[in-house]
């Protein structure tokens, strides 16, 4: 039935740093796999969803929370996610502290029927915009994601819709800024009570929201020395 899980694995509550990507498609494997280049092969739970949204698949992240493993499944089409907690509870325990063990095709089915994410006949269906926000601005990931980094300068797409996320005043203010001029990382940062990190944070949660513009060839685009993801060895 669909909210129901299919085929969660039978190690559900054993630690795994394995990913089972086999069956997604081929251009989110490869996402996927950059992802996790770097010390400690870890892939980031921001990596993931910002390679979901991007390649429109819907998949399944089996995640560490509080000494206790999740499931998160995201929907991106629909803009829905499912869990087996309450996002809130979630974000009570701190998305910095969030660790992805395997990353699957969807593991739960969309419902067939249109869902209200914000109603609480959703659940344990909710919308997705606040669970990509939260990690976008509060997750493990300080840098800026590869698909935003280089030579770019960054505005807010007009009348984007950005209610229902909790956003601190000082991000406000720049949204706001944003909404009017085309600024590169460093003018933001520059920005008073904002500086670099918090920047890169905006920017990413942003482009999740798919709120972002970027241009490369703006006057304003400035080159930060962060190229994105290293390319992968055919071998």
């Amino acid at each position: 039935m669909p909210g129901e899980l299919r085929s969660v694995p039978p190690d559900l509550g054993t630690p795994s740093q394995l990913t089972q990507l086999s069956s997604l498609s081929v251009s989110l494997t490869q996402d996927l796999m950059r992802a996790a280049l770097g010390p400690g092969d870890r892939r980031e739970l921001l990596e993931v969803l910002a390679a979901s949204v991007r390649h429109g698949q819907d998949l399944s992240a089996r995640l560490l929370i509080h000494n206790q493993w999740q499931v998160l499944t995201v929907f991106p089409h629909r803009q829905l996610m499912h869990s087996t907690q309450p996002l809130d509870v979630w974000l009570e325990l701190g998305p910095a502290f969030w660790q992805v063990g395997e990353v699957l095709p969807a593991l739960v089915d969309a419902p067939a029927q249109p869902v209200d994410p914000d109603a609480a006949v959703a659940a344990p269906f909710a919308a997705l915009p606040p669970l990509l926000w939260a990690v976008a601005v509060a997750g493990a990931r300080g840098e800026l994601l590869p698909e935003l980094a280089g030579q770019a300068a960054y505005r807010v797409a007009p009348g984007v819709d950005l209610s229902g996320l909790f956003i601190p005043p000082r991000m406000l203010s720049c949204i706001t800024r944003l909404r009017r001029e085309t600024c590169s990382l460093r003018e933001i940062a520059d920005w008073p009570g904002v500086g670099k990190a918090k920047a890169m944070r905006l920017l990413n949660g942003l482009y999740l929201q798919s709120a972002l513009i970027v241009s490369r060839t703006h006057p304003a685009a400035t080159n930060e020395g962060w190229r994105g993801y290293p390319p992968i060895d055919p071998d």
